[in-house]
């Protein structure tokens, strides 16, 4: 069982705020534990210099520190290869990348890009752009009302034209967990790329990229504990080398002359100029503290947590539950009665509780649920059925102060 009071003990800012400060916003991002802290301080405190240039102590100290993150990410997730872990600033860069070096050389006219109705922005915007500048047709597979995909639309919808398959591992809304592998088989049938949003899975439960076997995925640090501004892409070797960069600078290339340039290897190839060194180095830090714990365990820990909150905010008639998955993260939208959900986090923060308002950048799930916003309470390793115990009752309080 977690000990979630010496986790918790390890986090500056719950032991600064401990008794008057419920985060119940990990799906937005996470709160950062001191070792990631310290990780980030240490490199600007001690060795900061630039890496794969320098021939000093700390800059060859800084470079080393920052590919052995890519290590760390093969043995995380089980990638065949750290040569192609590439890092990017965000789950959102991740995906561009994809759009723009691969799918701007590999899609046309009559092409067809297929993504769902539970998609984050992020998993959106980026394919729409690609295919307004290829004319490709941008398709989707529709949810149900209960926060599940139609996964016999996605049969009827996928064809020979259908080039690439992008899809979120975990819902940031309803918190389902998708049947990625059923997926990514039908795309292999058809021979097309399969992309997958990992951000609001990596953090949460174990990802095996090689039982997987998708042809890209993507996720971010600052949701697992570790810093903003760091985000990972994997993906197949030989996709990669055949893509074109996504940014050109320094670092990304192999020679410069007047009238061209070759380019460097993969994954350098992706990673033009100075990286977020110190959020890279967090990043791994982050990653050495969730594998000291241990992913079964925080998702073990994340479940209870899911079904007590369930249990307990189900017992509120003024609460509208969303999203009926079996299989589903520790995410739980929900409505009260009367109260926009911006002014019930606003009552919720005089009690110290953080939730999340709003349309969560998934703006059609509201539009199939036919409402402008939702109210989300998501756990992580350091909260406690306590947590949901004071929502509970301060969602109550509130429910009295607008009747």
């Amino acid at each position: 069982m977690l000990d979630v009071n010496q986790v918790r003990n390890d986090f500056p800012i719950f032991r600064k705020k401990d008794g008057d400060f419920i985060y119940l916003d990990s799906a937005s991002t996470s709160q950062k534990p001191e070792s990631v802290i310290e990780s980030i301080s240490s490199y600007y405190n001690s060795y900061a210099a630039n890496i794969h240039r320098a021939l000093y102590e700390i800059g060859e100290k800084a470079t080393d520190r920052y590919e052995s993150v890519r290590e760390k990410v093969k043995r995380f997730i089980n990638v065949p290869d750290s040569h192609v872990v590439i890092f990017t600033r965000s789950t959102t860069e991740s995906i561009n990348l994809i759009a723009y070096a691969w799918g701007t050389k590999k899609l046309a006219k009559d092409d067809q890009i297929l993504i769902t109705e539970m998609e984050h922005h992020s998993n959106i915007v980026p394919w729409q752009l690609l295919s307004s500048r290829s004319n490709a047709s941008l398709n989707y597979i529709p949810i149900k009302k209960d926060g599940t995909l139609e996964l016999e639309e996605l049969k009827k919808n996928i064809s020979s034209k259908t080039k690439l398959v992008s899809v979120s591992h975990q819902s940031n809304v309803f918190g389902t967990i998708n049947p990625i592998n059923d997926i990514i088989d039908e795309a292999k049938k058809i021979g097309a790329v399969t992309v997958i949003d990992g951000a609001q899975a990596v953090p949460h439960m174990k990802v095996d990229i090689k039982e997987l076997d998708c042809d890209f995925y993507a996720f971010s640090g600052h949701k697992m504990l570790g810093p903003t501004g760091v985000g990972v892409l994997v993906a197949r070797k030989n996709i990669l080398e055949e893509m074109d960069p996504f940014m050109g600078g320094g670092e990304m290339i192999n020679t410069v002359n007047m009238n061209e340039s070759t380019w460097n290897e993969v994954p350098w190839k992706f990673e033009a100029g100075t990286p977020n060194i110190a959020q890279v180095i967090g990043l791994g830090s982050s990653i050495d503290y969730i594998e000291k714990i241990g992913i079964d365990m925080i998702h073990q820990h994340e479940q209870e947590l899911l079904h007590y909150g369930l249990e307990i905010l189900s017992q509120n008639e003024d609460i509208t539950l969303y999203g009926k998955a079996k299989k589903r993260g520790a995410v739980i939208p929900f409505n009260v009665k009367n109260i926009h959900p911006h002014d019930l986090a606003k009552f919720l923060d005089t009690d110290g509780i953080c939730i999340r308002a709003g349309h969560h950048c998934a703006q059609p799930i509201m539009n199939k649920l036919g409402i402008s916003a939702t109210a989300r309470a998501s756990f992580y390793l350091y909260n406690t059925k306590e947590d949901i115990e004071s929502l509970a009752e301060s969602i109550k309080k509130t429910v009295g102060i607008f009747n």
